[in-house]
Parts: structure tokens; sequence; C-alpha cells
């Protein structure tokens, strides 16, 4: 994914709580993974509220970020 990549994932869920887009969420074995890329803004809450350092962001967006409301 060349959004975001989440490994060594304890599962505390500090991301979920953090992201304000709501584009996390823990998955059947309780681990945290983006299930909506599409929705991040690479706001970096994420990461940084991350206790372990499990996610990594690159500076760039698969899709262009739309920044105005028409």
């Amino acid at each position: 994914m060349s959004i975001n990549k989440i490994s060594g994932c304890i599962g505390c869920g500090e991301c979920v709580k953090a992201c304000p887009t709501d584009v996390i969420r823990l998955n059947s074995k309780g681990k945290a993974e983006i299930t909506y890329p599409a929705d991040c803004q690479i706001c970096h809450l994420c990461r940084m509220y991350c206790p372990v350092d499990a996610i990594s962001i690159t500076p760039e967006k698969a899709i262009p970020v739309v920044v105005s409301w028409g």
C-alpha cells in the first residue's frame, strides 16, 4: 500500500482512536489495518500515537487529495 504500512501492530487501538477520518480499523485478529485508504488525509496522527512505531507513511498519496469543496 502506498499510503500507509502497518507492521508490528500490537492491537492497542491507539491509531484507531487517533484517526480523524476513521480509516483505520482493527481486523478480526485484533490488528490495525487501513480499511479506507482513499479517505486517508496523511495527517500522521496514527503514526504519532502508535506506542510501538508500527506505522510508516509515505509522503505521496495514491490518489489526489480533494482540497476544496465545491
